[in-house]
């Protein structure tokens, strides 16, 4: 077993009060693309950049576009949890996690804070009216409510603020945690990265794919996290 790999497996085994945030990259294993990959979405061609066709401006000016690239680029419904999910899955206290792909409850973990939403939550913008994904999938055009109003998903576009509840109870875990385990971001994404400032111990542990982490991590480790987790 690598020495880096053996570390991890040491604090993971030695704790019962372990939080994970991840991103992206949690997922890319099951086949969802992420952005800034070589094949992610910023460097696919589209019309419009991704963040700007993911924006509320969008949403609101260029209704029927958003939900052409959305439906297209956004949904991965076949998706299913990879070993970084299922081993993850009855060892935290919670897993806050950017990904948007409900993959962390297919697992079975049950205190999932999604910091930017999920796309398996919809709701409709006059009425409030909740609605599931099939509802998006097996529409056409702009999705509608009952009412007469657009249906939105419950997905934090660029432009708007994270949700204040499950930001704040993010940094409890965080601040209360024995071991932060990150995984499969690169920590460039705020305000969702700036939670790892309030982590308060010494047993920070990062798994990424080319080995970038904080300089205060105990143990870095090079690597796919499903593949990583899988050895522990």
């Amino acid at each position: 077993m690598d020495e880096n790999i053996r570390k991890l497996k040491e604090l993971v085994d030695g704790s019962d009060n372990i939080v994970f945030f991840g991103g992206a990259g949690v997922s890319t294993e099951s086949g969802i693309p992420d952005f800034r990959s070589v094949d992610g979405l910023y460097h696919q061609k589209f019309r419009y950049p991704p963040e700007t066709m993911l924006s509320h401006t969008f949403f609101e000016r260029h209704t029927g576009e958003f939900f052409d690239f959305y439906r297209a680029k956004m949904l991965a419904l076949d998706a299913q949890p990879n070993a970084a999910h299922r081993k993850l899955e009855g060892k935290l206290k919670a897993v806050i996690t950017q990904n948007i792909d409900g993959l962390h409850q297919k697992a079975g973990s049950r205190e999932v804070l999604e910091l930017h939403g999920s796309v398996l939550r919809n709701h409709c913008t006059r009425c409030g009216k909740a609605y599931g994904v099939e509802r998006i999938v097996s529409s056409a055009g702009v999705p509608r409510c009952s009412c007469g109003g657009v249906i939105k998903p419950d997905v934090v576009l660029y432009e708007e603020p994270l949700d204040e509840d499950v930001m704040a109870r993010a940094l409890h875990y965080i601040r209360q945690a024995d071991v932060l385990l990150i995984g499969g971001t690169s920590l460039v994404v705020y305000p969702a990265a700036g939670l790892i400032t309030y982590y308060r111990g010494h047993k920070l542990a990062v798994v990424n794919k080319g080995g970038a982490g904080p300089a205060q991590a105990a143990v870095t480790v090079d690597g796919p996290i499903g593949q990583v987790l899988e050895q522990l």
